[in-house]
């Protein structure tokens, strides 16, 4: 996960400046929602307190040249709309209005020295009325600012950006092109950069292959396994198969390097002159590189955006119902981002009769219990596309079934009947391909698929 930028925009009236109004509890307050954002991972890049539209319009200049991921409004109390909206409106990130006060009960103390630091709520109703006028997107939060989570929940808008940003920054690796017959999360590379901005790069398995794979050592392979030895535990027989794996790991790893890739995605019955590097994309995941099966480029680019936002993210597919207790069996081929885990992962051999390349190494494990959000994305006509959120109970059955010894394996409990929850699913036509974020609250994914321009659907 990448730091997130945020400038953070304080509204005023310079009327109260010119009466000689104290300032100092107002100020007191917005110290304490920079603060409240810092503590919640966000690089804060503070503006001076606007009041004119000349203030507002140098502020909106900075923030954009600082590149910032979103911009945090917050009134001092009320501010004349007409005075920022022109800055507002040209702002490149988008707009979270926090709005808050620094007084948290007003009607048992009603004292009129109060009501100046405490009115800003009606100037960020006049500020959004010529938001929603002038059709720019913005994002309201409200609360008291200590005996709420208001900063918060900004927090996590502002997180919902930085996904929404690098998603339209991704460049997205393919290795062996698409799964051939699987329609469903299919994108051309034309589709990927007119919907979303993002660029898709392939392997060349004659020259590429050729060209990182004179660079793999003995030596690196050797100090890959050792390092395998220290993070995990590694109960590999086969060792000629665990060296094969680790050299075309290296050899994809140098590649998507080379090629500053966010994400990447791997056709396994591409994999006919070298072993299936499941290892390697387990550990490409933990270190927050973005990734789906099949020549999924699209999930894999949804995967690799969330995780510049969040820490704990894995690419996922929708496997076996169980019915009994309302669950989802969640796994994959071999590939899954360990940090999600409920154990050490175990480093194994791995059967793999598909191609021609034979028996490979895996990482297996089991992911941990918790509250998570399980979030796919849907292709629909005409360019369109609907993000399905759902928070989810993920359940861990590592201790009682021993299964994590031999699949990457996660059981996800919807909120809903599982019956309904899969019948609901599929009306809305959702994907078999998946993101599982761990630490997230379903409203910032969904923030995130309102930035994206994604139709939403919560289930």
């Amino acid at each position: 996960m990448s730091k997130i930028k945020v400038g953070f925009l304080p509204l005023y009236i310079k009327l109260y400046d010119d009466a000689g109004v104290d300032r100092s509890d107002m100020q007191s307050c917005m110290d304490t929602a920079v603060s409240m954002l810092q503590s919640e991972g966000i690089e804060v890049i503070s503006a001076d307190v606007c009041r004119i539209k000349p203030e507002f319009d140098a502020a909106a200049a900075a923030f954009n040249e600082a590149d910032v991921d979103a911009v945090v409004t917050f009134h001092f109390a009320y501010s004349p709309s007409l005075e920022s909206i022109d800055a507002l409106c040209s702002l490149e990130a988008p707009i979270v209005v926090c709005d808050t006060t620094i007084t948290y009960n007003m009607s048992e103390r009603m004292d009129s020295a109060d009501i100046t630091p405490n009115h800003g709520i009606h100037g960020v109703m006049d500020m959004c009325n010529l938001l929603k006028r002038a059709g720019k997107d913005y994002f309201v939060e409200a609360g008291h600012i200590s005996e709420s989570d208001v900063v918060a929940r900004c927090a996590g808008h502002c997180r919902a950006a930085k996904a929404a940003k690098a998603f339209g920054q991704a460049c997205i690796g393919s290795m062996g092109g698409s799964f051939v017959g699987m329609g469903d999360f299919f994108r051309s590379d034309a589709d990927m950069k007119n919907d979303f901005g993002a660029q898709v790069i392939y392997f060349d398995f004659e020259k590429d292959y050729d060209k990182y794979l004179g660079q793999v050592t003995q030596e690196q392979i050797d100090a890959e396994i050792a390092s395998d030895a220290e993070r995990f535990t590694v109960e590999v027989q086969n060792m000629e198969n665990y060296r094969a794996q680790t050299q075309m790991g290296l050899v994809l790893r140098a590649w998507a390097s080379a090629n500053s890739l966010s994400a990447y995605s791997v056709n396994f019955l591409a994999m006919t002159q070298a072993k299936m590097p499941f290892l390697e994309i387990s550990k490409a995941m933990m270190g927050g590189l973005g990734y789906a099966g099949e020549g999924d480029v699209l999930t894999a680019g949804l995967v690799g955006a969330l995780m510049s936002a969040y820490d704990s993210v894995t690419f996922t597919e929708t496997f076996c119902p169980c019915w009994k207790n309302d669950l989802i069996l969640m796994s994959h081929m071999g590939e899954m981002n360990m940090n999600v885990a409920a154990q050490k992962a175990i480093v194994t051999d791995k059967p793999f009769p598909y191609t021609l390349a034979g028996d490979t190494v895996a990482a297996f494990g089991t992911m941990r219990a918790g509250k998570a959000v399980f979030v796919n994305l849907a292709p629909m006509d005409n360019g369109n596309y609907t993000l399905i959120v759902s928070p989810v109970d993920m359940v861990d059955v590592a201790d009682k079934n021993g299964s994590y010894r031999s699949t990457t394996e996660g059981w996800m409990k919807p909120l809903i009947p599982l019956a309904d929850y899969l019948k609901g699913y599929s009306e809305i036509g959702g994907t078999h391909h998946s993101a599982l974020v761990y630490d997230a609250a379903a409203f910032e994914i969904i923030s995130f698929g309102h930035m994206m321009g994604f139709d939403v659907e919560v289930l």
